[in-house]
């Protein structure tokens, strides 16, 4: 999965700077988060509970930090204009479901995910929807020739990171409640 999201990445980044797209560029920045969160978490496998319970906290965090990114570039963009290219961020984002669709697959046969691995899936989640909504944006760039439908899903990308992130603290807050209460 680790490697997915890099792939990903750099696919992501190469196609979202040709195609003049704040869609792309969201998800690919997205999945360089969630490459780093997935490093963080292979680290943490093998450590304490609390340790654990720090990385999906670092995962959280770094989810808001890039929504945040997110937000300004395509405020940047709504400022000083695009044209991005529709083709091109529908090809990349029937790429990445494919990709984002074998992650999930691979995080769901988990058996006993920790509150790393719920984070990961989330994750995969959030990815594999926002490449839904690049796919309609594509398509309504096509039609109108319009850089606003572009700018919806990177906006859109973002509020689905904040999401995440909120949903992956609140997670850690309650395995350090669960597990404060159990000890």
């Amino acid at each position: 999965v680790l490697l997915l999201n890099l792939g990903l990445a750099a696919g992501f980044g190469v196609s979202g700077v040709m195609a003049d797209s704040s869609a792309l560029i969201a998800n690919g920045l997205d999945n360089a988060s969630d490459g780093i969160v997935y490093i963080i978490s292979l680290l943490a496998l093998s450590r304490s509970q609390a340790w654990k319970r720090g990385a999906a906290v670092t995962s959280g965090i770094l989810l808001l930090l890039f929504a945040a990114g997110v937000l300004l570039d395509a405020g940047r963009r709504y400022f000083s204009g695009s044209e991005p290219l529709g083709p091109t961020m529908i090809g990349m984002a029937i790429i990445a479901a494919v990709v984002n669709g074998l992650c999930l697959w691979l995080l769901k046969r988990l058996r006993e995910p920790d509150v790393n691995m719920r984070a990961a899936t989330t994750f995969s989640l959030n990815d594999f929807v926002s490449n839904g909504g690049i796919i309609l944006a594509g398509a309504i760039v096509v039609w109108t020739g319009q850089n606003w439908p572009d700018l919806i899903v990177g906006v859109a990308v973002a509020a689905i990171a904040v999401k995440g992130g909120l949903e992956i603290l609140r997670d850690a807050r309650s395995d350090a409640g669960t597990k404060g209460a159990n000890q």
